[in-house]
C-alpha cells in the first residue's frame, strides 16, 4: 500500500504525517479520512483551488490533470509546476511526498459559518 507523506503544515498537520493511502482515491478524500482537514469548498467537483497540494515527490504516478483542473490551478495561491487539485489527483501504487500551501484563495470555509 503507497504512503502519503504529508509535510508539516502550521494549522492542519503541525507534525506532518505518514498515512496509508489506498490506490484508486484521490489525495483530498485521503486526507480528510485520516483527519487532515483540508478545504474543499466546492465539494471536490473541481470548481474552486482550495484543495491546491504541491506534490514534491511521485508526481509522475498520479493520473494526468485534465484540462479543467489545470485551468483552475491557475488560479490557486502559490502555482508550482507540479501542483495539483487534491480532489482530482488520485493515488497510484507509488508513495508521495505532498506539501499543503500556507494560504488558499477561498471566501468560504467549510463547516464556518
Amino acid at each position: 500500500m503507497p504512503q502519503l507523506i504529508v509535510l508539516p503544515h502550521v494549522e492542519l498537520c503541525p507534525e506532518g504525517a505518514v498515512i496509508d493511502a489506498k490506490p484508486g482515491v484521490s489525495i483530498c478524500d485521503t486526507l480528510l479520512e485520516n483527519g487532515i482537514e483540508i478545504e474543499h469548498a466546492c465539494e471536490k467537483s473541481c470548481a474552486c483551488t482550495t484543495c491546491h497540494v504541491i506534490v514534491r515527490e511521485g508526481l509522475e504516478s498520479l493520473n494526468d490533470a485534465e484540462e479543467l483542473e489545470e485551468d483552475m490551478l491557475d488560479k490557486a495561491w502559490g502555482l508550482e509546476p507540479n501542483s495539483r487539485l487534491s480532489c482530482q489527483a488520485i493515488v497510484d501504487a507509488q508513495d508521495l511526498v505532498i506539501e499543503i500551501p500556507k494560504y488558499t484563495i477561498n471566501m468560504v470555509k467549510e463547516g464556518h459559518h
